[in-house]
């Protein structure tokens, strides 16, 4: 049996150094990116010592039913000073009324109501803007109305890694588990989402958090013109945003299961489609490098496949193919594998290679075969 063959410029040993070379940028990505969250210490995270003052500031539209739910989860945290700033976006609920009867209970809610209104821009930017300026106090977490907490210390978790110099805290937000195929295919896309953008932020090149889990100073906002330069996008306040706040290293992650927000996923692939069109309406904001870098991953490990198995059609290149192979396959499950871990998200370890391909041929589908011109709903 030969392994090593011998090269030269005819098909085959081209097609193995385009092999090799897509091996290679796999595995650049494998250490350079995912490693940092893989090996993650969150024993060993810097935390403040003094839990600051924080305002939770909760955009909602027609949501009377998840506000009735959640609110109390929220509102109840094992911490010692916060206040809730319900901001309700022209709903036409009863919204109103479940605050006032909850502001009877609970000293540390309040709320404002933004009449329904043709002229108003869609998207919760103001709702959000309108919050931050009524926030008594300096740090701010912003979460959702159909968000319930992991913990009852889920704030102290997410406060506590706050410091002088990290004034942006990117928390998780998973999707509660529920019976389908679907449920499972939207929980493993937020996962993969969570483990990219903390993976790129603890290697500094951050560009999103989640809206549903995420925490920043007044300073912060301010100095980044709030929403000013991506207002007329519906979304955005949670990438756009750190793109543009995120500088000189002031960020940091949250990943302890305390720590995450969960929410009820969509229910019909149609309204999954469409929210996920929605989200990619920023995409064509985003600066070059980090477009290129979110692109490469998929580009490469589709490429590596389709490289790899016309290779074992070869006998000389076949052997030496598959060790190589079988190396960074290995490697990738046991790293990104220990990814999902880390985000409490075992079930999709087992079959993360899997997954990872299928993943890396549907996102560009769904990517540009998206309804662009119907995602400036909220």
């Amino acid at each position: 049996m030969k392994i090593i063959p011998e090269f030269g410029f005819d098909i085959w040993s081209i097609v193995f150094y385009l092999f090799g070379i897509m091996v290679l940028l796999q595995l650049l990505y494998i250490l350079l990116f995912y490693a940092r969250l893989a090996f993650f210490n969150v024993k060993k995270q810097k935390k403040s010592e003094e839990l600051p003052p924080i305002s939770i500031i909760i955009a909602a539209r027609n949501e009377a039913d998840n506000i009735y739910e959640n609110l109390p989860f929220i509102l109840s945290q094992d911490y010692p000073e916060f206040e809730v700033i319900v901001i309700v976006n022209q709903s036409v609920d009863e919204s109103k009324h479940i605050l006032e009867a909850y502001q009877l209970q609970y000293k540390n809610l309040r709320y404002t109501i933004i009449e329904k209104n043709k002229h108003l821009r869609p998207g919760k930017k103001l709702a959000l803007s309108l919050g931050i300026k009524a926030a008594k106090h300096e740090h701010l977490v912003m979460t959702d109305a159909d968000c319930k907490p992991a913990s009852h210390t889920w704030l102290r978790e997410i406060a506590s890694t706050f410091t002088q110099q990290k004034t942006i805290v990117l928390g998780y937000g998973p999707y509660i588990t529920e019976k389908g195929f679907l449920n499972k295919v939207i929980r493993y896309d937020t996962a993969w989402i969570a483990i990219n953008y903390m993976s790129f932020a603890l290697a500094r090149l951050p560009y999103m958090g989640v809206g549903r889990n995420l925490a920043y100073t007044k300073e912060t906002y301010t100095n980044a013109n709030g929403f000013k330069s991506h207002y007329a996008i519906s979304s955005g306040d949670d990438d756009l945003f750190i793109q543009e706040a995120a500088k000189k290293n002031n960020y940091t992650i949250a990943i302890a299961r305390e720590s995450h927000m969960y929410s009820a996923a969509e229910t019909s692939w149609a309204s999954w489609y469409r929210q996920k069109s929605r989200h990619y309406t920023t995409s064509p904001k985003y600066q070059v490098i980090k477009k290129t870098l979110l692109g490469i991953y998929p580009v490469t490990l589709l490429m590596m496949y389709l490289s790899f198995i016309t290779l074992l059609f070869n006998e000389d290149f076949r052997w030496l193919t598959l060790i190589i192979f079988g190396v960074i396959f290995i490697l990738k499950w046991w790293i990104q594998g220990k990814c999902f871990l880390k985000l409490n998200e075992k079930v999709f370890v087992a079959l993360f290679p899997f997954n990872d391909l299928l993943y890396a041929i549907g996102q560009p589908i769904m990517y540009y075969t998206g309804e662009v011109k119907t995602t400036n709903r909220w």
